[in-house]
């Protein structure tokens, strides 16, 4: 859960055969070991197999079908562990993003949400497994940028583990997701 906190206000950077597209992590949850919600409950599979590497990579999949999601993981290597990112405040590219059919037009949408900053980075299963903390395509970095008040929350959309208060999110930042009674 640490690593959840920690991440709020970090960049997430996405280096691309037509430039750099990067965004100011603003929400987060947290999948710790041994909760029912996460992937690595059940054990390690092909599918999470990447959730169980050594804190600091990327564990990318596919969801319901539509949208790739991007975690990273936060534990030992061999155990199963990690933090969703759910929302960034694009900082580059911010162009080429909006060029990315989601849906929406609005800047403050294009990251809001796990599936929309996947598709604002182009994010998919080829960065699954990835270094987050060396040199390559997708990485994570500091902020130049003040972090503002952390707050602290239910997750979303999940149906076990519902009450734990481990999803983190920029107070008053409009690219955060979520219903507005999370976003206070």
């Amino acid at each position: 859960m640490e690593l959840a906190r920690y991440l709020i206000g970090k960049v997430v950077v996405r280096d691309t055969g037509t430039g750099r597209l990067s965004g100011r992590i603003v929400e987060t949850e947290a999948y710790p070991v041994g909760d029912a919600a996460g992937h690595a409950f059940n054990g390690k599979t092909q599918r999470n197999r990447s959730l169980f590497l050594k804190r600091g990579h990327a564990y990318v999949y596919l969801c319901h079908g539509t949208s790739f999601l991007l975690n990273v993981t936060s534990e030992l290597a061999g155990v199963g562990g990690g933090v969703l990112l759910r929302a960034i405040e694009p900082l580059e590219g911010i162009d080429e993003m909006m060029a990315r059919p989601r849906g929406t037009t609005r800047l403050a949408d294009l990251g809001r949400g796990p599936g929309r900053l996947t598709r604002a980075l182009r994010v998919d299963l080829s960065q699954d497994g990835s270094d987050l903390c060396a040199a390559g395509s997708l990485w994570l970095a500091a902020s130049t940028q003040q972090t503002g008040a952390i707050g602290k929350s239910v997750r979303i959309g999940i149906t076990r583990d519902v009450d734990r208060l481990v999803r983190f999110y920029e107070r008053g930042n409009t690219h955060v997701s979520g219903v507005r009674a999370l976003r206070l």
